[in-house]
């Protein structure tokens, strides 16, 4: 990929190929999505590359996001989570994780599909924006407001419109890459319909 990244990714190769390989893909599968809401809640009030940096190390500590073995985990596992180097260790967020994977195993029997539940917010299909510069991009817009009250009616916690937001793009429900980067049209490309949207 050229120079024409999106500059917030530059200088850092770790960064970049996250940029270049996942960032604006829309996403379909539960399991994912599930794992980015976990790592953007955990980036709350952080770089994001702070939580790439240790997404492995993340994997590792909750079982690779396995949402049934998170929402069992006992006082003794939070204590070993909290004293883990590799992870954020604030106490919240890890807590938040396992309330969190509760929410989303009930969402689950309701929705059946995680994805049809969050991709609803945005009718089912990626918001295409032709942002010139990063300066223009939101921190939340009504479609993560009301991702983030939805959810949280649900039970999740670390899940406001910013947070919400961020996932989205990162999912690709928004696509935020600069018209001038490569990866604008590429991933415009990579949408498919979303079977069994709930109606609102």
């Amino acid at each position: 990929m050229t120079e024409k990244r999106c500059p917030w990714c530059l200088g850092d190769p770790l960064y970049q190929d996250y940029h270049d390989r996942e960032w604006g893909s829309p996403c379909y599968d539960d399991h994912t999505l599930f794992e980015f809401l976990l790592l953007e809640g955990a980036q709350a009030g952080l770089a994001w590359i702070t939580v790439l940096r240790k997404r492995e190390n993340y994997r590792q500590a909750f079982d690779h996001f396995d949402a049934e073995r998170i929402a069992r985990y006992s006082e003794r596992k939070l204590e070993k989570l909290r004293n883990n180097p590799g992870i954020i260790r604030n106490r919240l967020k890890i807590a938040s994780a396992v309330q969190n994977a509760r929410a989303y195993l009930a969402l689950k029997e309701q929705h059946d599909s995680f994805a049809s539940y969050l991709w609803q917010f945005v009718d089912g299909a990626p918001i295409q924006n032709r942002f010139q510069s990063l300066a223009e991009l939101p921190a939340a817009t009504p479609a993560s407001e009301r991702m983030s009250k939805a959810l949280k009616q649900s039970g999740f916690n670390f899940v406001g419109p910013t947070i919400c937001y961020a996932f989205m793009q990162a999912t690709g429900m928004v696509n935020d890459h600069l018209v001038s980067c490569p990866r604008h049209q590429q991933v415009q490309q990579q949408h498919k319909s979303v079977p069994d949207l709930p109606c609102r």
